[in-house]
């Protein structure tokens, strides 16, 4: 008889502290505090989708940041497919920023 595998339903909170281990190398800030993130999406079979910005739609980072993102992403135990999709609407803004990332970078 055939062994069930049994698939692991991945967590928002997972995707998060994943999120959490990318920085904008000019920035000693997460992403996820910056703001960077609009919408984490959970499909069956766990894939991942992720809608996010950058500071700035000429960010010199904006080739690497995405590609981090799916790589920390899909090193999380049961990921399968992650897709990453770049908007700049709407325009981020410093607004966008967590309360510690604002005390972080002096905004506070």
């Amino acid at each position: 008889m055939a062994e069930k595998t049994e698939i692991t339903s991945v967590s928002r909170e997972q995707i998060i502290q994943a999120l959490k281990q990318v920085y904008d190398p000019e920035i000693p800030v997460d992403i996820y505090a910056l703001g960077l993130i609009y919408e984490i999406t959970i499909y069956p079979l766990n894939n991942v989708q992720v809608l996010m910005t950058l500071t700035s739609p000429s960010c010199p980072a904006a080739e690497m940041i995405p590609g981090q993102v799916e790589a920390s992403i899909k090193a999380i135990e049961g990921v399968n497919e992650v897709q990453i999709e770049l908007t700049f609407e709407p325009p981020y803004s410093q607004t966008m920023m967590s309360e510690e990332a604002k005390l972080a970078l002096g905004f506070l």
